[in-house]
Parts: C-alpha cells; sequence; structure tokens
C-alpha cells in the first residue's frame, strides 16, 4: 500500500480524509465552497491507507448529497488521458464507488458518469460492477456492445473477453447481454466467452496448477529458498511449512533445527514455523535466536507462529517477554492482550504506550494492543485511547478504540459515541447506535436518517430500529 498525505486532525480536511463522524458536522458548518474543495480532494486522492479493508465511499457519497455537490471534478479526473495510458484502480476505485452510492440515491448525473465510463474509460471493470447493482436492464443492456467491442476478434480478444466474464464481480451485465436478442452478434461473443469459461474451469480441475516441491524436507526446503530466486520473487516459507507438516518425521528434527538455526532466509524461515507450529520442545529458544536475527523474514516467521501459540508454557513465556522493548517485547504483548487475564492489563497498556510514543498513531501492531486493553477494561488506557481515537489515519483503529472507549472511558457514551453515528466504518456506527447518549439533539436526527437511509447496511439499521423502538433514544 502507499502512504497517503493526511492533513492534520484538526482541519476539515483531516477530519474527512480520517472518515471520522465530527467530518460532515463541520463540512455543513463550513463555507460551502471549502467543503466541497475538501471532500473532492478526498475523492480524487483517496487517503485511505488499505483500501481493501477501509471505507470511505458512502461517508463521501452521503456528504455530496448534503452539499448538493456538483460532480465536474470527479467527471474530470475520471476522464483524464491518464485513465487510458495508465488505468489504474487505485486512482479511480473511490470515485467510482461515490458514484456509485449517488446513483443509488437517486443522482441521474452519477448515473450517466457511470455508464459513459463503462463504455469508455480505463478501469470499466469497477464502474460496470457499480451499475450491475443499480442501473435498469434496459441501460446494461444498452452498454453491452461498448463493452463487448473492447475485445478485438480473434483468438486473443476471445480469450480476453472469457477472461472477464470470469472475473467479473457481478454476473448480471454479462448475464443480459447473452440474452439480448436486440445485438445477436454481442449475444453470440458472450455466450461463447461464458462457455470456454466453463470448459476452462473443468481443465484447471484437472490438472495442478503452480510448482510443487518434492516429497522430502529438503526438497521442501530447497522449494522455499529457489521461490526467491525467481522473478518476480516468490514467498514460500508459509506453504512450505505446511508441506515440512506432511513429509517431516522424528528423524528429520536435527536437519529441521540446523535449518531453523542457520540455513538460508526462506528456508530457515519454512523450518522455524514449522517446529514452532509442531510444539517442538526448542521452540521458544529458536523464537528468542530468531526474533533477534537480521533477516525480516526470519524475524516475521518467528514472531507471527509464536503469536498463534496457545498453550500455557507460551502464556508464561509472554508474561517474562513483555517488558522487553524489542520486537519479541510487542510480541508477547499481543499475545496478553488477545488472551491474557486482567493481571496483565498493565505490561499490555505499556505496550501500547511504548509502541505509540515510537511509531505515532499508525504503528503496525497497534489493533491487537487496543483491542487488548478494551477487553481487560484497563481505565488508564483512555487518554492513549483518545488519542488513538483523534489522530490514526485508519478507520479500523479508530473503529477498534471506539469499542475499547466504550469500556474503558465513563464520558464515552455523551462524546466520541455521537460524533460515530457519522463514522465512515459500519462497526463504528452500529456501536454509536448502541452507545450514543439521547442528551444530544443531533443523535434521535441521525438515528432516523440511518434507519431511513436505503445504503445503510444491515447490522447498523438492526441496532437503529432497536434503539429506536425500545425509546432508548428518547430517554
Amino acid at each position: 500500500m502507499f502512504d497517503p498525505d493526511i492533513a492534520p486532525s484538526g482541519t476539515l480536511l483531516g477530519l474527512l480524509q480520517r472518515g471520522r463522524g465530527d467530518g460532515p458536522l463541520h463540512a455543513l458548518a463550513a463555507p460551502r465552497t471549502e467543503a466541497l474543495a475538501a471532500l473532492e480532494q478526498c475523492v480524487l486522492r483517496d487517503p485511505r491507507l488499505d483500501w481493501r479493508v477501509e471505507s470511505r465511499s458512502l461517508y463521501y457519497a452521503r456528504l455530496y448529497s448534503d452539499l448538493e455537490g456538483p460532480l465536474d471534478g470527479i467527471e474530470q479526473h475520471l476522464f483524464h488521458p491518464d485513465d487510458l495510458l495508465v488505468p489504474d484502480e487505485h486512482r479511480c476505485g473511490l470515485a467510482l464507488s461515490v458514484l456509485g452510492h449517488l446513483a443509488g440515491y437517486g443522482r441521474r448525473d452519477a448515473l450517466h458518469l457511470l455508464r459513459r465510463y463503462a463504455a469508455t474509460g480505463g478501469c470499466w471493470e469497477w464502474a460496470l460492477d457499480e451499475l450491475a447493482v443499480r442501473d435498469d436492464e434496459a441501460g446494461l443492456r444498452a452498454l453491452g456492445p461498448a463493452v463487448v467491442a473492447r475485445f478485438p476478434a480473434g483468438p486473443e480478444g476471445e480469450a480476453a473477453l472469457a477472461a472477464a466474464v470470469r472475473e467479473a464481480y457481478e454476473p448480471r451485465p454479462w448475464q443480459l447481454w447473452a440474452e439480448d436478442t436486440s445485438h445477436p452478434a454481442t449475444a453470440e461473443r458472450v455466450r461463447k466467452a461464458v462457455e470456454r469459461v466453463s470448459f476452462d474451469r473443468w481443465q484447471r480441475q484437472l490438472r495442478p496448477a503452480g510448482p510443487t516441491p518434492g516429497w522430502s524436507v529438503q526438497a521442501v526446503l530447497d522449494w522455499a529458498q529457489d521461490g526467491l530466486a525467481g522473478y518476480p520473487a516468490t514467498e514460500r516459507d508459509q506453504p512450505a511449512a505446511r508441506c515440512l507438516h506432511a513429509v517431516a518425521g522424528a528423524e528429520d528434527r536435527p536437519a529441521l533445527l540446523d535449518a531453523a538455526r542457520g540455513g538460508p532466509s526462506a528456508a530457515r524461515a519454512a523450518a522455524l514455523r514449522h517446529l514452532i507450529d509442531r510444539r517442538d520442545p526448542d521452540r521458544f529458544d529458536l523464537i528468542e535466536t530468531a526474533a533477534v536475527a537480521d533477516d525480516a523474514r526470519v524475524v516475521r516467521a518467528a514472531l507471527e507462529s509464536f503469536e498463534r501459540l496457545r498453550d500455557d508454557e507460551a502464556m508464561a513465556r509472554a508474561r517474562a517477554w513483555a517488558v522487553r522493548t524489542d520486537p519479541l517485547g510487542s510480541a508477547a504483548a499481543r499475545i496478553l492482550a488477545r488472551r491474557g487475564g486482567p493481571q496483565d492489563a498493565a505490561p499490555v497498556l505499556a505496550a501500547l504506550r511504548r509502541t505509540v510514543q515510537s511509531g505515532g498513531a499508525d504503528a503496525e501492531g497497534l489493533d491487537a494492543l487496543v483491542e487488548g486493553v478494551g477487553r481487560l477494561a484497563e481505565c488508564r488506557a483512555a487518554p492513549v485511547l483518545r488519542h488513538l481515537y483523534r489522530e490514526t489515519a485508519s478507520s479500523q483503529l479508530r473503529g477498534i478504540a471506539a469499542r475499547a472507549l466504550a469500556d474503558a472511558d465513563p464520558g464515552f457514551a455523551a462524546g466520541f459515541a455521537v460524533e460515530c453515528l457519522w463514522d465512515c466504518e459500519e462497526a463504528t456506527r452500529e456501536l454509536a447506535a448502541h452507545r450514543a447518549a439521547s442528551g444530544d439533539v443531533r443523535v434521535l436526527t441521525q438515528l432516523r436518517r440511518l434507519a431511513a437511509d436505503p445504503a445503510e447496511e444491515a447490522e447498523v439499521q438492526t441496532a437503529v430500529r432497536g434503539r429506536l423502538s425500545s425509546g432508548g433514544a428518547g430517554r
């Protein structure tokens, strides 16, 4: 993933980039031109740390609707010459998703933009998936000839068309085009592509895919290491460890120990994963040695395997190592955060503070520590949790911090919980629907809006309607 340029959390742009609930509230109170400029910057330059797990599209679409924002900026962005020269879903995906939600809200201009982009744009597959769940049959059928014409007649074009059919997230448009009698040539090509997809799937089931290791411990270790020599390099230590579970016997332990202590990078990582997962008697010595190695792959294998251990001896080692300030100490603290008891609250909180001080509000591994202090109901964690809530650029981490604050901060219901009703993340809005205090006049209004919004997630609406029907929002 890339590192976006995130504005300070106290600014309107910074709030909107983070997806915080205060963002729309501040935007509606700001001058309209300033609010629209900040909103457009967020949509055109995706601010998410990881677009695969963080939500923003519905959040931004709602604000576009509230501000009655024009779509000229999105149109210029999508139809820029760069879009055809180097199609990039990271550049266009968020804008297309926002248009999809706006089309769902009845914005005809957003629907027309999606249709036009699906016919001529570089990342047309994304636009087509948005239209598949929002456009009517007539609109989708009209797109068929333009989309299919992207694939020239001939073996290569037909293969590319079949690949597009196979990889489509939403099959509805292709099904309509295959049955469209008004465009027989298009329908014929799509039907043949569908048949080819079914045939290719049958053939793949008959033949093995990709390289496989030999049936011995040394062959598996060599296979893991050979992955790094290819171009592009392939990380095979995890699948190699799974293969070792099948081929390694008691007589192979000396060779595996030698590999885990000083073998080449990928082979050492695979041996470490295997021995630690199999609870080898020397596993903790192996972990302690590998955790301070110069090879990042070896360190990662040791720590990930350590964090999967669940036995009493692993918990005892975690309690002994949690005071360390190196990666092994952080891994030990994460184990205590996930599976420790009340007696482990202090070292988990110390590790959380240490991680924030050294790595900032978006440091790696914060999610487990934040969840841990919430689970352990560590009230002393409230100040650092509030800091993370305000400053982190990750809406996923902010949601975890909100859940921890709900248990650790007595003022959460009347404070952050109200803001969370406007948050970009579904789980955070659901939490707020249960916890937000009704003393703020905005709470009941927003609950009613979420209950009536057809784009809202089902879990949120269930929580909202339960709150409204119980009278909890009126107290």
